[in-house]
């Protein structure tokens, strides 16, 4: 969903799924940026989808299962003794036994079980299925595959270079004439199709492992990260110096990250994130 902020995005996604905020789960995709005259650019854009739920344990299903079975009988009229039963709905509830009871195959096949029988859901929880790995050479060439089909596509001739390093990131450099339109104003482009490529990379997985994916095009966030480390450290410099506490401008979660890593490599200095979503940033101040 769009819209001109991130909650009426949020608003909007909840009424579209008919749920209410609890159960759902939200993805921040894209949020509008400040311009001038505190003017603002550009729309929120919120993934949502209804919160999964985890199925009962295999032990409570069973039960669920038998005592399914046993309902056609019970709801009817059950012979005993040669004595007729009376229906299941016109019984008064039945208490918790504190004896063995034998009714039909089985000592436990007469009653169902109550709320104190029901086996504790955390404890009976199987432990999950650790996921494989999918192949680094996998990986690559789906990323490579993609960007060489979008390129062909809107008539860039380029150059794609897929690798997943050891700290298991997959990066994807991108090269070549006119890639400008593969980043776009503020990388707000090389941004969305980084998701799209993490997407990519992810149905191609098939509920495997994989790396994170990292999307630079002609090296600019390499540039933009060197001009952002010089500019904090000199900015750092400053606080320490003076013994004052310097804020930064609102920037994007990952380069208030370049930023938080910076500073923890320097002395005398530390750094905290201030305000709130879309407008927050990080101040340097003396340790």
């Amino acid at each position: 969903m769009t819209a001109k902020s991130v909650e009426e995005a949020r608003e909007l996604a909840l009424d579209e799924l008919g749920i209410d905020e609890v159960d759902a789960e939200f993805e921040v995709l894209e949020t509008p940026k400040q311009g001038l005259f505190g003017r603002t650019r550009g729309e929120a854009r919120v993934r949502a989808r209804i919160a999964p739920k985890a199925p009962p344990p295999k032990q409570d299903r069973a039960r669920r299962k038998q005592d399914g079975g046993r309902s056609k009988g019970r709801s009817g009229v059950a012979q005993k003794g040669g004595e007729r039963q009376e229906r299941q709905g016109d019984r008064p509830p039945r208490r918790k036994s504190t004896g063995s009871a034998a009714t039909g195959a089985g000592s436990d096949s007469g009653r169902s079980p109550t709320t104190d029988d029901r086996p504790d859901r955390d404890q009976d929880r199987r432990p999950t299925k650790e996921r494989t790995m999918m192949e680094a050479s996998e990986q690559e060439a789906v990323a490579e595959r993609f960007f060489a089909g979008l390129s062909e596509a809107i008539g860039l001739e380029t150059t794609v270079s897929a690798e997943l390093t050891e700290d298991n990131v997959l990066r994807i450099d991108v090269d070549g004439s006119e890639v400008g339109l593969l980043i776009g104003p503020g990388l707000h482009t090389l941004d969305a199709l980084q998701e799209i490529a993490r997407h990519v990379v992810q149905r191609e997985a098939h509920d495997r492992e994989y790396g994170k994916v990292q999307v630079d095009v002609a090296g600019v966030r390499a540039t933009r990260r060197a001009a952002l480390e010089s500019f904090v450290v000199t900015t750092a410099e400053r606080a320490r110096e003076e013994g004052v506490t310097i804020p930064f401008e609102v920037m994007s979660s990952n380069d208030r990250k370049i930023v938080h890593d910076t500073i923890a490599g320097l002395d005398g200095v530390e750094s905290a994130s201030e305000g709130e979503e879309p407008r927050r940033r990080v101040v340097v101040r003396p340790a």
